[in-house]
């Protein structure tokens, strides 16, 4: 058996004590974290989606004012662009709190769970999943990556 095939590396093996329940209840702790995270790229994909919308907007109102619309052109450069997205609020703002207000606490709360119960050691769970499921001694199936790699 090669090193590179001896199993995860120290930043991933479960230290001594740790049930395999808290091993368990920490893989469920990232596994909200990544979903928090892929939210918070949907919050920010909102954000400039309706950024590039309200610039748009912008474009087409000239537009309308070059094709002799003005009316329309007003209406729409009054009522629309620059509009609140939620009472008071432009998407950065909403972004801003989400930030501020739960993923940051969300962020933390799993970091203080692993440190308080696995020597701070990511993705355990992960990694033991890891082990059980490669097939060892198989190409591309090794347990960590070359040391050039």
């Amino acid at each position: 058996m090669t090193t590179r095939d001896a199993g995860p590396d120290s930043d991933h093996r479960r230290p001594d004590g740790v049930s395999d329940e808290t091993i368990e209840a920490l893989g469920k702790l990232s596994e909200a974290l990544e979903v928090v995270e892929h939210a918070r790229g949907y919050l920010y994909g909102f954000h400039r989606l309706t950024g590039k919308a309200d610039l748009a907007l912008g474009e087409a109102v000239g537009l309308l004012r070059a094709a002799g619309h003005n009316d329309l052109a007003d209406e729409i450069d009054t009522d629309v662009i620059g509009r609140n997205v939620i009472h008071g609020r432009w998407t950065f703002q909403i972004v801003e709190d989400y930030d501020d207000n739960y993923y940051s606490t969300v962020v933390a709360a799993e970091r203080r769970a692993r440190e308080a119960l696995a020597d701070g050691k990511r993705h355990l769970f992960e990694a033991e999943m890891k082990e059980d499921r490669r097939t060892h001694g198989r190409a591309h199936h090794e347990a960590v990556p070359d040391e050039g790699n």
